[in-house]
């Protein structure tokens, strides 16, 4: 049995005692990067887009990106360190590793992954912005944090990001 995985308030309090800022707006729930595109003029920095991908030998990563870049799916694999191509993960996987469910999938799901099974990948592209934009596992919400501090968020929570060139 697993436990329940953590709120937004469990992550805010979290970053709190890394005292690492953090600013969160609220909002419509959006599913797609289109729907929130709306809310770009009120949230300044990168806006992500997270990919929940996994390989044959059920090696799952999240691949974090600037909301309009491309990511090549075939090819993405021999950038990340997966041992094939890669395929989206299921969601009930997405629920047991992040603790969020599709539409939600958010690199501060690396607070639900206590046991380590995902490999957190941000994109050079995106780690050029001081301020990262990503849902705070639910996608009601939009929670800004600075790139370095998004790095000590990862490391807090047992992962080491890698930051590769991901996208096209």
């Amino acid at each position: 049995m697993t436990s329940a995985p953590k709120t937004p308030d469990d992550l805010f309090a979290f970053l709190d005692s890394l005292n690492i800022r953090h600013t969160t707006k609220t909002h419509p729930a959006v599913f797609t990067v289109a729907e929130s595109e709306s809310l770009r003029d009120e949230i300044p920095g990168g806006h992500t887009k997270n990919l929940f991908v996994k390989d044959k030998k059920d090696q799952y990563f999240v691949v974090t990106v600037e909301e309009r870049a491309s990511v090549d799916l075939k090819t993405v694999h021999k950038v990340i360190g997966a041992s094939s191509r890669v395929s989206f993960g299921r969601p009930e996987m997405m629920l047991e590793y992040l603790g969020v469910v599709p539409g939600s999938v958010t690199v501060f799901g690396a607070i639900n992954d206590t046991g380590g099974k995902v490999t957190f990948v941000l994109d050079e592209d995106l780690m050029k912005h001081e301020i990262i934009n990503g849902h705070p596992l639910s996608n009601d919400a939009t929670t800004s944090i600075g790139r370095d501090d998004l790095l000590r968020f990862l490391e807090a929570t047992g992962h080491t990001a890698l930051v590769l060139k991901v996208t096209d």
